[in-house]
């Protein structure tokens, strides 16, 4: 019986504790908004002198 009583006990603390999902979180709660930057057409300007630096070649990694 007391066994019972325990189950019984552990399984009211359980449904206390987890018998109810959490309330719902609205979308707008969840979605942050920022102003996007403006163009800033000095940084998308092309640059000859430094564009070999962005540029990606398997030869020029192993120095051949």
């Amino acid at each position: 019986m007391e066994s019972q009583s325990a189950l019984d006990s552990a399984a009211a603390a359980r449904q206390a504790r987890f018998g109810k999902l959490p309330e719902r979180i609205r979308f707008e709660d969840m979605v942050e908004e920022k102003q996007a930057a403006s163009n800033d057409p000095a940084r998308d300007a092309y640059d000859p002198e430094g564009s070999w630096m962005s540029f990606s070649c398997l030869a020029a990694d192993l120095g051949l």
